[in-house]
């Protein structure tokens, strides 16, 4: 691996692991999410805590982590556009920023659940995929209220179309894309206990913003 692509790896896990909810809640709200809600350093947690303007600002902020890290794979000028090793750089770098968002070095290795950035890599690199994910996304929210549900099942929505839809030969690029909905299962295994206990909370809005402390 030359050092340009070693480089732009940390590149990716550093920019990932930057917690815009931890900052945002600290440095705007003069609140750590960490310390209310799920106690989740991530979007979800932040617009329970903070209401939707916060939680909203994460969001998109979380989501340009990944199509961030994506976008450094235009650095590998050796590389061509069009070639399937091009895609494969891609994802491995979107999935260092995820998880990075999950195991930040700025908090000690504990942050989110990679959900909002990994969907910015799935826009980076596969737009139109991830048209497929946010139908399944809110499809199942609208039904549920379960954002857990929904991310669970938007991440397999996304291996399996690309594995049996986009029908790439190489067989990487299929593990990586099997690597995402192994992530996201992972990182809400909890949830996954708590779902299938029946204990597992549904999405409400905060009902009242935070105001800011001048």
């Amino acid at each position: 691996m030359s050092f340009s692509i070693f480089f732009a790896f940390e590149i990716a896990y550093l920019a990932g692991a930057i917690p815009f909810s931890v900052l945002i809640g600290k440095l705007i709200y003069g609140k750590d999410v960490r310390k209310f809600g799920s106690g989740n350093a991530g979007a979800t947690n932040t617009f329970r805590v903070l209401g939707k303007r916060a939680g909203s600002m994460v969001l998109l902020l979380d989501i340009a982590k990944g199509m961030f890290a994506v976008s450094l794979s235009y650095s590998f000028g050796n590389i061509s556009m069009t070639d399937e090793k091009f895609i494969l750089y891609q994802l491995a770098l979107g999935i260092t920023a995820a998880l990075g968002h999950i195991y930040p070095i700025y908090l000690w290795f504990k942050g989110g659940k990679g959900v909002a950035t990994l969907f910015g890599v799935v826009i980076a690199v596969f737009p139109m995929t991830a048209l497929v994910c946010m139908a399944v996304f809110f499809g199942v929210f609208f039904f549920t209220r379960y954002v857990s549900l929904s991310s669970i099942s938007a991440s397999i929505a996304f291996a399996i179309r690309v594995i049996f839809v986009l029908h790439y030969y190489s067989i990487a690029i299929n593990i990586f894309s099997l690597l995402l909905p192994v992530l996201i299962i992972y990182t809400h295994r909890k949830n996954i206990n708590r779902l299938l206990k029946g204990t597992e909370n549904r999405f409400v809005f905060k009902k009242k913003e935070e105001t800011i402390d001048n």
